[in-house]
């Protein structure tokens, strides 16, 4: 289970889409807050997604954080602490800095990315190797822009078995991201039963994951397009996130 909850994150994050036309997604003030259980019953920990808007060098922007934290027995052996965040463009959502600061069980690390668009070079810091790097990049999201980003992507001709492409940095490099679409289905949840489209990632399997198609996610099919349920084998049990609250929505969150 090292490094789960990074990984969680990580896909978590990617998997977001929209069928809307010209409504947004997400407003400032928006919060999400997730309950995460192991092998379907033991409580993992929580997850916690929020958007603001602020400014950066004189420019308004938005600012994302998402924070991640075990607890219960999961805590006793295997202590999470996890935080990101995101500076992006309110119109383009293109990124300006992305930073990252994770200690899961001993695991750590805490970087500054800072995206320049003339250069066409991302320059990081990484505080935990004491070093500094720079990436070329043509055209990127970072982990927590992503989030964002896709969820205002027109998805209403999308057909079963269609898929979704995205370059994804992270870690110093540019990842081809892979989103397929499965279909949509009545989902039963704390909110009551609600309309969800059906996604399944490309994932590296081995490690962690059991295969390659090993994760599925749940989204609210309305004008929010919010994540409501992930399911993900791993090599060890399994991992679940629910919705368990949210807060500041854009749009109204459509029950049946």
């Amino acid at each position: 289970m090292k490094k789960y909850t990074l990984l969680f994150f990580t896909l978590f994050f990617l998997t977001i889409t929209s069928s809307q036309e010209k409504k947004t997604a997400f407003k400032s003030g928006e919060s999400l807050r997730y309950k995460m259980s192991y092998s379907g019953f033991l409580r993992a920990g929580t997850a916690v997604l929020e958007v603001n808007e602020t400014e950066l060098n004189g420019k308004k922007v938005f600012h994302t954080k998402g924070t991640g934290w075990t607890s219960g027995m999961i805590k006793w052996f295997f202590e999470v602490d996890d935080l990101y965040e995101s500076y992006f463009d309110k119109d383009t959502i293109k990124p300006y800095v992305f930073k990252r600061k994770i200690n899961e069980g001993g695991y750590k690390k805490h970087r500054i990315t800072n995206f320049n668009y003339v250069s066409k070079k991302a320059y990081i810091q990484d505080f935990t190797l004491q070093k500094d790097t720079s990436v070329a990049f043509n055209s990127v999201q970072d982990m927590m822009s992503s989030f964002y980003y896709l969820r205002n992507i027109e998805t209403k001709h999308l057909k079963k078995g269609d898929e979704v492409n995205l370059d994804m940095f992270m870690d110093s490099q540019v990842y081809p991201f892979k989103l397929r679409f499965l279909g949509k289905q009545i989902l039963k949840t704390k909110f009551g039963k609600v309309n969800s489209l059906i996604f399944r990632p490309l994932v590296q399997s081995g490690r962690i994951f059991k295969a390659q198609e090993s994760v599925t996610i749940w989204i609210t099919d309305d004008a929010n397009k919010i994540p409501i349920k992930m399911m993900a084998s791993l090599s060890v049990g399994s991992l679940r996130a629910e919705l368990e609250s949210y807060k500041g929505l854009a749009n109204p969150f459509q029950k049946i």
